[in-house]
């Protein structure tokens, strides 16, 4: 076996490639670049379930990064057990065709209770005064306290919200060199999430992601070379490129003004309510899946969502298959946006209406994908000073709200999703082992038999 190391370095697209990340650029001169036709929707976890299963989502499950569950009438995001994905995986498969065979995944999505055989990822603890507080699963078990101990509490901050840095990817490349040093894995998933937050930011054109670029280019410069030196294969890709947008599109706003959707009052605050709503959208980024609880509305909701503006197709039964999205996690139908256009999961029309999540970091309680938690809201005047404000009063122990988030959707200047119709804005494959590489394209699904070629030759 061949010992083989994946990065997955997100948002990183052909196109990103040049001055600003001087040592990608000379080691993928070194190799083969190919583009990755990428699985509908472009999404975290439904790309990397298909990079790891070799399957679309009609077979593997993972239609988004959440969905509506239906027997318990709740849309969840962002879930992390490994139970949820109905497909073998690349480590079962390797360790089939060798048992010596072992796998370590660091951040990667549903890394939680699988057959991996180590495995670190993102775990906060939530007590019961309100808190957030940073911690990480391990697998085994028995990592959780003397990994922190060596690195420090895992950045959570800086791994999501406005306060996004580098910091986060640094902490997850020094944890691959920690689990390698103790294990020497056969092949090692490491989750490289930096260019995600300023590209989504900013947009891929905007000056103010040189920085990025520079700084990621030196944690996979650093990653590469220490296990070259190893003796390791590198893979680099990417799950998704990021392309520019302009335009917010409220669909459940859509489907509220017209009657369809149904909201529950508490406290002055509007909640979604899916179990009672006749239809509603969970968005997710550029894709957005549909649940039509009657069936009879499902030719008006088709025909609301197809005539407004942003959406550039949707999806009934008929056409799912084409997408491997006919699967009973997906919606009755699925929207799919305009390359500059994006969806929200904004369902109020008084923005003095919405919950008290709305203007949170809560990736968990929000019935959809929001990447307006990367900004803070421009019309506080002193925000350091609010912000330091109201993490005095968690350090003192009473309760307080983090409601430091804006409201405004057209904040948001890069998106993904949808299947890019540019090559070089699109996810990409990059290996040294030419001679495993022979076509001018990989599906996405195709992804899973190139790592076990890596693997086994």
């Amino acid at each position: 076996m061949n010992k083989t190391v994946v990065l997955n370095v997100v948002g990183l697209s052909r196109s990103l490639l040049g001055e600003h990340t001087p040592f990608l650029s000379r080691w993928a001169a070194s190799g083969k670049v190919v583009p990755i036709a990428p699985v509908l929707p472009a999404v975290t976890c439904t790309v990397q379930t298909t990079y790891l299963t070799g399957k679309l989502p009609n077979e593997h499950g993972i239609v988004a990064n959440g969905w509506y569950f239906r027997d318990e009438c709740e849309v969840k995001f962002w879930r992390q057990s490994n139970k949820l994905v109905q497909a073998p995986k690349v480590w079962d498969m390797a360790r089939a065709l060798d048992p010596s065979f072992t796998c370590a995944n660091l951040f990667w999505w549903y890394n939680m209770y699988s057959s991996v055989d180590y495995a670190v990822t993102p775990r906060p603890m939530y007590p019961a005064d309100g808190r957030k507080i940073p911690d990480i699963y391990t697998q085994p078990q028995e990592w959780r306290s003397p990994l922190q101990a060596e690195l420090g509490q895992f950045p959570l901050f800086n791994f999501w919200g406005p306060n996004t840095s580098i910091l986060s990817t640094q902490w997850i490349a020094s944890c691959a060199k920690w689990v390698e040093e103790r294990c020497h894995p056969t092949l090692t998933l490491i989750y490289l999430p930096h260019l995600d937050y300023c590209l989504q930011k900013f947009g891929p054109d905007d000056k103010r992601v040189t920085r990025d670029l520079q700084e990621i280019d030196a944690v996979c410069g650093d990653l590469i070379e220490y296990y070259e030196n190893r003796g390791a294969q590198v893979i680099i890709l990417s799950e998704y490129g990021i392309t520019p947008v302009s335009q917010p599109v409220h669909l459940n706003r859509i489907l509220r003004e017209n009657g369809l959707l149904t909201v529950r009052e508490e406290l002055g605050r509007e909640l979604l309510d899916p179990g009672a709503s006749k239809a509603f959208v969970v968005a997710d980024h550029q894709i957005a899946h549909v649940y039509v609880n009657d069936p009879f509305y499902i030719p008006k909701v088709r025909s609301l969502l197809e005539d407004t503006q942003g959406v550039t197709q949707v999806l009934g039964d008929d056409e799912k298959p084409a997408y491997g999205l006919n699967h009973s996690r997906s919606g009755e139908l699925v929207a799919i946006a305009h390359a500059d256009a994006w969806f929200t999961y904004y369902y109020w029309l008084d923005d003095n209406r919405a919950p008290d999540f709305a203007r949170t970091v809560d990736i968990h309680r929000k019935p959809g994908y929001d990447p307006v938690e990367l900004f803070v809201d421009p019309s506080i005047q002193l925000p350091k000073f609010k912000i330091g404000l109201k993490l005095l009063k968690k350090q003192l122990g009473f309760r307080y709200l983090m409601d430091v988030i804006p409201l405004d959707a057209t904040l948001v200047r890069g998106s993904h999703g949808c299947v890019t119709t540019s090559p070089a804005q699109g996810p990409l494959f990059i290996t040294r082992q030419t001679h495993l590489l022979e076509p001018e394209s990989v599906a996405a699904a195709d992804v899973c038999q190139l790592i076990l070629r890596h693997i086994h030759g």
